[in-house]
């Protein structure tokens, strides 16, 4: 089993601090880019967000999950807020240290589990391209690796697959599956799967749902058996479901079964170990300062208002949805905003080369560039080594920008990928009517101490 409690971390768990490969600042270390696995996001996010304008306007949307319930903020907003507190001291996790663990007055059940899993780096070039850890199945328990992913809300693995490559779950091992007998089937740009809706026992860790929906997939486009994981897990709203159905994370909170309703992310870059995902926690040591909090505009994605874009101080004032997408690599912004970004970088022109989607900035720039996403009227920086994706040819002295440029996009809206979360130990929490926080992640230590 790939997850363990958060309440055993005093091991020390995460703290190393590594050099990256390349010093995104000396041209001589940096690698080519290779846009190949790039064009492939690019359809994949034309795809996977084709309805993102329609439902942020709240067009086709499923019902609000239990999890949503304002009758439970008097009971959420303080265990997260308890949950979240940072001590100042970046060492192991201690939850509710510096605050009392509140009365949970109208839940008959106090929330009680949390559990912490590692995640693994996929890493192709200079792109950390998912991050993927394990869930169990059935009765007994069948091991299975899935992608992460704040982008969408569906669960699915691969059942009777003939065509995949991976890990396979066994239905006829399992004593509580349940074919639900309907067609399940979601598309995800290049990539699409397919087969039939199910449901079953599904755990993470100790947390455990036993009646959770999930699409048994029999069929697979191969971009997904090219994936390390076997499944994917859907961690936006369940709104937005193609099932139809609550999620995993919201089940948990519904059934009481999360110390708080919230879920945290933290990203290594170019490691394929030391990323880890923490439901119902906040692992204070993976936070190098306090949380800063961002509310949802939208129910639907983890969607916060993204106002500016900060190049050396100066500010491109944006009015745009931000979507904090753990299952998207890079930065998308629609085209005239892109321009306008990099006509503060000096030196900066698109990189027709590769395509209308990239631009180019002299390398020698990267020393002194600084680079921040306003959501909501605070800025949060952008580490120069996840911006800069590699030289644009050898020698060349010019480095391709990883804020990429879409035309054909809805005009007001930004998918904010891992290029970004990396740099900031992100909380996706249902309390407070839906927030996202963002503390500066233990990760921005650019070599070992």
């Amino acid at each position: 089993m790939l997850i363990r409690n958060a309440t055993v971390l005093n091991e020390g768990v995460g703290l190393e601090k590594v050099a990256f490969v390349a010093d995104a600042t000396n041209i001589d270390d940096l690698p080519i880019f290779d846009p190949t696995t790039v064009y492939k996001e690019i359809q994949a996010v034309m795809a996977k967000y084709d309805k993102a304008e329609s439902f942020i306007r709240g067009a086709g949307l499923n019902a609000e999950p239990a999890a949503l319930n304002p009758a439970l903020r008097a009971v959420l907003d303080p265990l997260s807020d308890a949950a979240t507190v940072f001590n100042g001291t970046v060492n192991e996790y201690r939850p509710y240290e510096n605050a009392a663990m509140p009365t949970p007055l109208e839940h008959s059940t106090p929330f009680t589990e949390s559990a912490e899993g590692p995640l693994t780096d996929d890493i192709k070039g200079t792109l950390d391209l998912e991050y993927y850890g394990g869930l169990t199945f059935g009765t007994p328990a069948q091991s299975l690796t899935v992608d992460i992913d704040t982008g969408s809300a569906d669960l699915w693995i691969p059942v009777a697959c003939t065509e995949c490559n991976d890990a396979q779950f066994d239905t006829t091992r399992s004593s509580t599956y349940a074919n639900m007998g309907k067609p399940f089937s979601v598309t995800y740009g290049s990539g699409s799967v397919s087969g039939t809706l199910a449901r079953d026992t599904v755990s993470a860790g100790s947390l455990t749902i036993e009646d959770q929906y999930f699409g048994a997939v029999n069929r697979v486009s191969n971009d997904f058996n090219n994936s390390p994981s076997d499944g994917l897990i859907g961690l936006a709203f369940s709104t937005i479901a193609t099932s139809g159905k609550p999620t995993f994370f919201e089940n948990l909170i519904s059934e009481n079964k999360v110390s708080a309703p919230l879920f945290s992310v933290s990203f290594e870059r170019q490691k394929e170990y030391g990323s880890e995902i923490c439901f119902g926690c906040w692992d204070a040591s993976q936070a190098a300062g306090p949380v800063s909090w961002v509310p949802v505009t939208s129910k639907t994605y983890w969607a916060v208002s993204m106002d500016g874009m900060i190049v050396n101080q100066k500010t491109v004032p944006t009015v745009l949805t931000g979507i904090i997408d753990t299952g998207t690599t890079l930065v998308y912004v629609p085209s005239y905003i892109a321009q306008q970004f990099y006509a503060q970088i000096p030196g900066a022109s698109k990189a027709t080369d590769y395509g209308d989607q990239f631009y180019s900035y002299p390398c020698s720039e990267s020393s002194s560039l600084t680079i921040s996403l306003s959501f909501d009227n605070k800025p949060f920086s952008i580490d120069m080594r996840d911006f800069n994706l590699g030289q644009d040819g050898y020698n060349s002295g010019r480095c391709i920008g990883g804020v990429l440029s879409l035309s054909n996009f809805p005009d007001d809206l930004a998918i904010v990928g891992d290029e970004f979360i990396k740099s900031w130990y992100t909380t996706f929490d249902y309390s407070h009517n839906a927030r996202v926080g963002f503390a500066p992640s233990i990760h921005n230590t650019p070599a070992s101490q």
